[in-house]
């Protein structure tokens, strides 16, 4: 590589990420408002440019940190977007991650240094958004489905432990399809990554359920 080559210049890389939670069994995800150009006023997803000195996940929390207020989220990678000119300013790569929280549990900044807003959409209610960012979170939708049925992502909604029923709903509202109760539970304990408490709890008023936690 030939550092003075002017081919290799004015280049950067932005961090981005979905994050994600489920409300009432819907979907959402976390949008902030731009404060500044390009795309000033328009909704985007969480993120920024990397600065020179840092990893990635380091310049995504610090980015996530100074727009949302947020702290120690759990990303998983979902993809890189290249295209040449997904940004008007100059060259940006996107190294896209995918995050899920509880939003009951944390509070939102509203107005940042660099944004004017921040709420929670339905996926299908997201409008158009800044850069490329509508098709960041259709495959970040996809990495989030390919995740749940393979990691603890989940593990956000319960500390305490869950039912059977309970986790099932999440990822009902996540695939957005119903699942059999039988193959469900069959499947869910093959994967080997949850594991049966002692306790048991009544789940919707009908009988008791066995409570498991992640491992």
């Amino acid at each position: 590589m030939e550092v003075n080559n002017p081919k290799y210049q004015h280049q950067g890389i932005h961090v981005i990420a979905s994050i994600f939670t489920v409300d009432k069994g819907v979907l959402k995800v976390l949008l902030v408002k731009r404060k500044n150009e390009p795309f000033k006023d328009c909704w985007a997803l969480t993120g920024g440019a990397l600065y020179n000195t840092e990893d990635l996940e380091d310049g995504l929390n610090r980015e996530i940190y100074e727009k949302t207020g947020l702290k120690n989220i759990k990303v998983k990678f979902s993809k890189v977007f290249g295209t040449k000119d997904r940004s008007p300013v100059m060259r940006m790569i996107a190294i896209t991650y995918i995050g899920i929280i509880d939003a009951s549990k944390v509070e939102i900044a509203k107005d940042t240094l660099k944004t004017s807003n921040a709420e929670w959409f339905k996926i299908g209610e997201v409008p158009q958004l800044a850069y490329d960012h509508n098709e960041i979170i259709t495959e970040a939708i996809k990495t989030l489905k390919e995740e749940i049925l393979k990691t603890d992502l989940l593990k956000v909604f319960f500390p305490n432990g869950f039912t059977l029923p309970e986790l099932q709903k999440i990822y009902e509202s996540i695939l957005n399809k119903k699942l059999d109760r039988r193959n469900f539970r069959k499947k869910i304990l093959n994967t080997n990554m949850i594991i049966p408490t002692e306790e048991e709890i009544t789940f919707e008023g009908k009988k008791k359920a066995k409570i498991y936690k992640f491992k």
